[in-house]
């Protein structure tokens, strides 16, 4: 992501520029006299002046409070209404019911199930509005076999994350070429798919999973998608410990590994079943990625010298990494995501959320998908994140456009095709609506 990974000089004096905007919470305002903790910290550790994103009570991957992972360093006004697979390259596969229950979902990891009633796909063909959006034949992940000179003729047009230009040719090829197995093909491997319903999860860091006691449910889907500074030792409750699909920027990880290193992300998950999901948001991405698949370090850009190792383990092999591909980005910011920013002087900055598009991602791959710890129309009763150790408001950055994602969220749960979870903070575990079939 292309936001401000400048000096923390360049970020003050960005910072200096937006010192009108004021922001009212729910916790009082944040004015221009506050300034932002990045600047006033001068015997801090250096950081990168874009913070780890934070996934707050939000979308799952939100601009954080103080140096959010892709936070862009100064905050628009807040605005957010009330709510209103055939496994070819990344597809999905069609073969979801439409809402998912508190505590009896956890017996559905147990219990023999049927086929879904209402499949994902089903759902959408049948609704006046997303039937028009969706496209399923659109390929999900990169992989060498797709590559083409047609295909660098086309991305090459376009700015990370969206396309290649600017970047080196070389750099995208010696990448690319190491993508060459049907796993880096296909989100979910043919073999390990389930017979009848695939059921998958996607756990945003927003802090109505706080006491939500949520992590049974969350546990018994057969896919758990975590992102960015993904905490779950000390909230296994809340939760949940599978973790199926790890996604993120290089530059969200390593910042969220700075930023939650105290609220106990000191690692990137790993284990032997768990796939990463690299989103291409600059160059440095791809790097990683390459040196990640071939267990060197990274050779240039700013993370030369890196180990991949020390983030993704030393038996991580190549079939485990997964790219998403910079058409299919595209297509979900121009066809679910397309912000009024991209007409501002923030374009350059702006791109779906790392929650945002991890959701998507299932959307386009699950049968079944429920949504945890992204935002709702009550975001400002909670945290940010559910890890805070004291509470803080959910602010709105211009790299995202968080008040569009929340009413993309809301209108595929009303419409019966994401089961986003909610609840009021003194209501319980969870305003239970229906249940999956």
């Amino acid at each position: 992501m292309r936001v401000f990974e400048g000096s923390g000089r360049e970020h003050c004096a960005l910072e200096r520029s937006r010192l009108a905007y004021v922001r009212r919470t729910t916790w009082g305002l944040r004015s221009e006299s506050t300034g932002s903790p990045l600047c006033r910290e001068t015997a801090a550790p250096r950081r990168t002046a874009q913070g780890p994103e934070s996934s707050g009570s939000n979308s799952g991957g939100s601009p954080a409070r103080r140096r959010g992972a892709d936070a862009a360093p100064f905050p628009l006004a807040p605005s957010l209404p009330p709510p209103r697979r055939s496994l070819s390259p990344g597809a999905r596969n069609i073969t979801a019911s439409h809402t998912f229950s508190g505590p009896k979902a956890a017996d559905s990891g147990t219990r023999k199930r049927g086929p879904c009633r209402h499949p994902l796909a089903q759902t959408i063909q049948r609704h006046p509005h997303f039937r028009a959006l969706f496209n399923f034949s659109k390929p999900v992940l990169l992989s060498g076999g797709l590559f083409s000179q047609e295909l660098w003729d086309s991305l090459s047009q376009r700015k990370a994350p969206y396309g290649w230009q600017g970047l080196s040719r070389q750099d995208i090829v010696s990448t690319l070429s190491l993508l060459n197995s049907s796993e880096n093909a296909q989100l979910l491997s043919s073999r390990e798919l389930p017979r009848d319903c695939v059921r998958c999860a996607v756990v945003g860091n927003g802090g109505i999973l706080n006491g939500s006691r949520q992590g049974l449910n969350i546990d018994a889907h057969d896919y758990v998608f975590r992102l960015n500074g993904a905490v779950t030792r000390g909230f296994e409750a809340d939760v949940g410990t599978k973790t199926s699909f790890y996604g993120f920027t290089v530059n969200t990880m390593k910042n969220s590994l700075i930023a939650y290193n105290t609220q106990g992300f000191t690692s990137v998950p790993q284990g032997q079943d768990l796939r990463y999901i690299f989103i291409p948001s600059d160059l440095r991405d791809y790097v990683m990625l390459r040196s990640a698949i071939l267990g060197v370090p990274v050779y240039k850009g700013k993370d030369a010298g890196d180990r991949p190792q020390t983030y993704f383990g030393p038996e991580a092999s190549a079939s485990r990494f997964k790219l998403l591909h910079p058409d299919f980005i595209s297509y979900l910011t121009a066809r679910f995501l397309k912000s009024k920013l991209i007409n501002t002087n923030f374009k350059d900055l702006y791109m779906p959320s790392t929650g945002a598009l991890m959701l998507l991602t299932a959307l386009h791959t699950c049968d079944q998908v429920s949504a945890y710890g992204f935002i709702t129309s009550n975001y400002w009763e909670f945290s940010d994140h559910y890890f805070d150790r004291i509470k803080k408001p959910l602010l709105f950055y211009a790299n995202h456009d968080l008040t569009l994602e929340a009413a993309l969220w809301q209108d595929l749960h009303k419409a019966g095709i994401l089961q986003l979870y909610q609840r009021q903070l003194n209501s319980g575990p969870a305003i239970l609506t229906k249940l999956w079939a």
